[in-house]
């Protein structure tokens, strides 16, 4: 089991204020050198995980260890490394920094690409991620005031358990609606006037969707707050939002299980997200090598985690492709990375069809410009070693011409990445909707 630091303490080392609005590129980076310092002197003597990886790196006296070198001499970590550790050593593995008895909450990932990991947090590291969502909430432009609506199953995975915690320790009103219908909710959203609806893009897609079917309407409503896919970010995705919840301003943050809370949507420009730089070292690397990426070229995000120390990530690939700006102060008057566009995909979500790659993004930016289309799917096949692709579409129930509607979406697709993607017409209500993380993508 993990090591004991005597006194359970957050990894802050020194009395310094989060990095944000208004520090200098210097003030933010002395900041996380300060917060590293002290997570690795906790990891090297209480984690028994990134203790090895520590002494392998041979960064020598972690109390001195710049950021530079902390990039050049240690080691990246895998999810496959995390998973194949909790296999070895069940339930919980050995990346845990304390006695099993300080951890009080327990959430695991989706699974969505294998099997599931759990993590761990004490007090102290959950609370960590309730300030980061203050960060959110503050860029969000979120008061006292506010009404927020959760439309998410509270089931194992973190979702919007941390954000609906941070909420009401603000003193919000919070109403979880886990166990409600569509049409519940709805009727939630009108009688609790509620002004924040935080939910994924697909569920909010969805519910707009039957409010719209249903003359359903609210004047209370200014916000839709999305995580749990990338879609907050993609232009295509925030004009169908637009249009299903007028008056409400679309804001989109990104995070993960095993991270928390990790972005948040630039109050300046629309589609970009900030990372939050008091809470993470960020890095983006070329996809498939080790290299850093250029400011404006893509890569894989990866997250050194600064404050959650329960169950640290160090150096952690998480397979999200992003774009990185320059370290320039933004027009929101930040110097925290920036990512145009967000969260542009998966690594392991690309697929490879006669010569094109293909993200899902691309796909659901096309679709969502189609008004008349309520949901899709893709499915994807091998055909004599060759990749095929087909989506299928359901219109909604107001459409006067599904023919022209397929034909219109299969020209975008041919314009778009000069390929035949076929199109066919699905009847309403065959294709599933959902709450949580879409899965859209159907290998056949």
């Amino acid at each position: 089991m993990a090591g004991d630091f005597g006194k359970h303490e957050t990894f802050d080392g020194a009395d310094v204020h989060s990095p944000g609005h208004g520090l200098t590129r210097s003030e933010i980076e002395q900041i996380q050198q300060t917060r590293l310092r002290v997570v690795l002197q906790h990891l090297q003597h209480g984690n028994r995980f990134y203790a090895a990886k520590l002494a392998a790196a041979g960064l020598g006296p972690v109390e001195n260890v710049t950021l530079d070198e902390f990039r050049q001499k240690f080691p990246f970590t895998t999810k496959e490394e995390l998973t194949a550790d909790q296999q070895a050593h069940p339930p919980y593995g050995t990346n845990l920094s304390f006695q099993l008895e300080k951890y009080t909450r327990c959430h695991q990932t989706s699974g969505s690409t294998g099997t599931p990991l759990r993590w761990l947090d004490t007090p102290e590291s959950w609370q960590a991620m309730l300030d980061n969502w203050d960060v959110i909430f503050d860029a969000a432009q979120i008061t006292p005031s506010d009404r927020l609506l959760f439309a998410f199953s509270f089931g194992p995975f973190i979702g919007f358990w941390t954000a609906f915690e941070a909420a009401v320790r603000r003193g919000n009103f919070c109403l979880a609606t886990g166990a409600m219908t569509s049409e519940a909710r709805l009727m939630a959203i009108r009688d609790h006037r509620i002004s924040v609806l935080l939910c994924t893009p697909t569920y909010a897609l969805h519910l707009g969707e039957i409010a719209r079917a249903n003359n359903f309407a609210s004047d209370s409503l200014r916000l839709v707050l999305t995580a749990g896919e990338p879609g907050g970010c993609i232009p295509g995705v925030r004009s169908r939002l637009g249009q299903l919840w007028p008056g409400a301003r679309v804001f989109d943050h990104h995070g993960m299980t095993e991270s928390g809370p990790v972005t948040f949507e630039c109050p300046a420009r629309t589609g970009v997200l900030h990372v939050i730089e008091s809470a993470f070292l960020a890095e983006v690397i070329e996809a498939g090598s080790e290299r850093a990426v250029a400011p404006g070229g893509t890569g894989e995000l990866v997250l050194t985690t600064l404050r959650r120390d329960g169950s640290p990530l160090i150096r952690y690939r998480t397979g999200d492709l992003v774009r990185r700006s320059k370290y320039t102060r933004c027009a929101c008057g930040r110097y925290e990375m920036a990512l145009p566009g967000g969260i542009l995909g998966r690594l392991d979500d690309m697929v490879f069809v006669r010569g094109v790659n293909i993200y899902p993004a691309a796909i659901d930016n096309i679709v969502r410009s189609f008004r008349e289309i309520a949901e899709y799917r893709v499915l994807l096949a091998t055909k004599k070693s060759m990749a095929e692709i087909e989506v299928e579409i359901e219109t909604i129930e107001k459409c006067m011409d599904e023919s022209d509607v397929a034909a219109r979406l299969q020209r975008a697709f041919q314009t778009a990445f000069n390929l035949r993607i076929p199109v066919k017409l699905v009847p309403r209500g065959s294709l599933p909707h959902f709450e949580m993380k879409g899965r859209r993508w159907l290998k056949i």
